[in-house]
């Protein structure tokens, strides 16, 4: 009883001071509102008084770079795909101040049905249309805002809601001259954009004739802004169809990786200043130091951005900033893989503890409904793990000691894209199948397969793949290219890319580039004088550009996802082979993290077997995932499906399987529940090494070196976590540095 009367008593004077807690939050969300509206009106008060530093110059730049006022805009119809193409012959730059006009254009293709035709007097009608079209035309479009196209998925398009997809060039991190846009996705109802870029190893001339670099971090991704910013003005403005509300950046490695920073860095002001440089149009300075990004339209300002609301990127060679430390990591988990050198393979157990500290500092969780896998093994998906590395080599010697949540959800995320292609196997087409003594199926046995046997007969390897019926990795506008422009400063010359004994860059280097190299450094005689240079190199980068910033840090799209000043995109997909030596899959996994904890629809696509920048394979296409995209988040848009998937009736004709067989490791006695170890995916994944360690910050210069270079250095050493290893552990390390066995 008395027991009874206590808990009563302390519930009541717990209950008062629950209330007595609601009045005061009450309280505080009355002052909190009032706080709010006061600092809006102060807002409010700021933006009515801040002024353009430059008004004349956005006018100026906005009458520019409108494409009605460009005189030599210059069509091309291709009657077979039913498309306009805005020629890169035409004069049209994407900003009034370019460094190297040929490298920061545009081009863009629109679906024929979108135009009526081509204005050549400016008196509004067409003059030259589809049927009366012979040769190039200089105007200005006919838009037919009623006109619809129906994707090759079935999804409805007009010219106000095309998605416009761009095509982030780049390939190595190099720069792309301007070239026309393809007609690739003309018959999908999309805008494809194809742009020019500046890159590594670029020159340009100053005013007293002298030879300087340029084109390093981060002037290829900002010419790629600067590029969206003015197709998606001229959208506003009329000029071009399209829905600058849907963009699409996409690419394939170093263009991968700038369609995956472009999303990623979406519309941040980091970017700004270096735009306003260029001349570009919708983000001006202000008196007070901020920036404007509005442009006039119809004499009323409106909001111009240079995000993204999608990407697809196809293996993305970002970020940076950790692919040294996880490539080094991927490897090590493989205990019984051969590192070139006793100094690679000390380095890589460094890297490998730099890789688990970074990964367990940054405290990350993912929620299981969000990722897909039961992760704690509770029999649901309703949690949300904790994700870290922990290291036991006594329990774990199978993957030199590591464990953990992290890399369980590596191998789910493994496990579950082996398990995917198996299950889409019956959309194989022209692959010919063998049985178990390597003779060729007839037409009749393949008919007669089922999924199970041809999940088994992968399994096994007893097939070969036909590469006719798969789809690319996107609309690439046009051959990327372009190589620097005038000599090199010093008289230095190109580095040879093509790999052999002299390269620079490629894997094929022979030096700490390739993972077949039998020395350390080519360049550097004694690791003391080695780690001078990444000293020296990183001080100055370190110190920052003329803008005061780490170039290193710009191409991190880590530090932008869900960054305050960060538009997000909606959704991303990156694809990577499974089987590919040019970069970890961590950086992947790392970026679907960061974007599904911020809210983007994120999936990333391990294609088993393939290599770098896959094709699209078995069904999918890039169309078929933009278009399905469109159909989740765009309101009254159609809901669309894979298609039904119609079996082989009939077997190719290569002549014996070529199929990889991995039936010595993958349990696969229920072929739809297939299951292997963390140590048979990291030997898979090191079958096809590729890269020394380190393999992007690499001692002799590699091709991302080039992009971290200055106006009067090239290349520049800039992982400061391979410097700190360097430093911390020099004893260790420079005894074995260069030492053959």
């Amino acid at each position: 009883m008395n027991k009874k009367i206590a808990l009563i008593g302390i519930t009541v004077i717990a209950s008062v001071l629950l209330l007595g807690g609601c009045n005061s939050a009450d309280t505080t969300t009355v002052s909190t509102s009032e706080e709010e509206a006061k600092t809006e009106e102060k807002e409010e008060t700021k933006a009515s008084t801040t002024e353009l530093k430059d008004a004349a110059s956005k006018t100026s730049i906005e009458e520019a770079l409108n494409l009605k006022n460009n005189e030599g805009q210059e069509w091309r119809y291709t009657k077979d795909d039913d498309a306009w193409v805005l020629t890169s012959v035409t004069s049209v730059t994407t900003v009034t101040n370019p460094e190297i006009e040929d490298q920061q254009g545009v081009s863009v293709c629109i679906p024929g049905a979108y135009v009526t035709g081509i204005d050549t007097n400016d008196d509004g009608t067409a003059d030259v249309t589809n049927d009366s079209y012979s040769e190039a035309v200089k105007g200005s479009l006919v838009i037919d805002y009623d006109a619809k196209v129906t994707s090759t998925n079935g999804q409805v398009y007009t010219a106000k809601t095309a998605p416009v997809i761009l095509n982030t060039g780049a390939a190595g991190y190099s720069s792309s001259t301007n070239s026309d846009a393809a007609t690739t996705y003309a018959s999908d109802g999309y805008i494809n954009v194809a742009c020019g870029n500046r890159g590594k190893q670029d020159t340009a001339t100053d005013e007293a004739g002298e030879t300087y670099y340029t084109g390093d971090a981060p002037l290829c991704l900002v010419d790629q802004k600067n590029a969206a910013r003015y197709v998606k003005y001229n959208i506003l403005l009329g000029n071009l169809p399209g829905s600058a509300d849907y963009l699409v950046s996409t690419g394939g490695s170093g263009g991968g990786a700038h369609a995956t920073m472009f999303a990623a860095t979406s519309n941040n002001s980091d970017y700004y200043d270096y735009e306003i440089e260029a001349g570009a149009v919708g983000v001006y300075e202000n008196t007070d130091g901020t920036y404007s990004t509005t442009v006039s339209i119809d004499g009323k300002d409106q909001e111009l951005s240079d995000g993204a609301w999608g990407c697809i990127a196809y293996s993305a060679i970002t970020p940076l900033a950790e692919a040294d430390a996880a490539m080094g990591f991927e490897y090590f988990l493989d205990s019984t893989y051969e590192f070139g050198s006793t100094f690679q393979s000390q380095l890589a157990e460094y890297l490998s503890t730099s890789y688990m500290d970074y990964i367990n500092d940054q405290n990350l969780s993912v929620s299981e409904a969000e990722i897909g896998f039961d992760l704690n093994g509770d029999g649901d998906k309703k949690d949300t793990v904790k994700l870290s590395i922990k290291y036991d080599l006594e329990k774990y010697p199978e993957t030199n000691g590591y464990y953990g949540t992290y890399l369980d959800l590596y191998l789910a995320e493994f496990t579950e894209n082996l398990q995917w292609y198996l299950d889409n196997l019956d959309y194989s087409e022209g692959w010919t199948w063998f049985n178990e003594d390597g003779t060729a199926l007839s037409d009749e046995e393949v008919a007669a397969m089922s999924s199970e046997d041809r999940s088994t007969a992968f399994i096994e390897g007893r097939y070969a793949k036909s590469t006719s019926t798969e789809n690319g990795p996107g609309g690439m506008g046009g051959p990327t290219g372009g190589g620097p422009t005038g000599g090199m400063p010093g008289g230095a010359g190109m580095p040879n890319m093509q790999g052999g004994a002299g390269a620079v860059g490629t894997p094929d280097a022979g030096t700490s580039q390739s993972a077949t190299g039998g020395v350390d450094s080519a360049n550097y005689e004694t690791f003391e004088e080695m780690l001078e240079a990444y000293k020296t190199d990183i001080a100055e980068i370190k110190a920052g550009d003329k803008y005061g910033n780490n170039l290193v840090d710009l191409y991190n799209p880590l530090n932008y996802i869900d960054a305050e000043d960060t538009e997000n995109p909606t959704w991303s997909k990156i694809v990577m082979g499974a089987a590919e030596g040019d970069m970890s899959m961590f950086t992947s996994l790392n970026l679907q993290i960061a974007w599904l904890n911020a809210g983007v629809d994120a999936t990333i696509e391990w294609q088993w077997d393939g290599g770098h920048v896959p094709s699209e394979v078995l069904g999918n296409s890039f169309s078929l995932y933009v278009d399905q995209m469109y159909g989740e988040y765009v309101d009254g848009a159609a809901e669309i499906k894979k298609a039904q998937a119609e079996p082989q009736t009939e077997n190719g004709t290569d002549t014996e399987a070529t199929g990889t067989d991995i039936s010595s490791w993958v349990k696969y006695s229920d072929t739809s529940n297939i299951s292997f170890s963390l140590a048979d995916a990291a030997n898979y994944r090191t079958e096809n090494a590729k890269k020394a360690i380190p393999g992007f910050d690499a001692i002799d210069y590699g091709q991302e070196d080039y992009v971290f270079g200055s106006s009067t250095k090239d290349a520049r050493h800039w992982n400061k976590t391979l410097l700190d290893i360097f430093t911390e552990n020099s004893e260790q390390l420079s005894p074995l540095f260069n030492k053959s066995e």
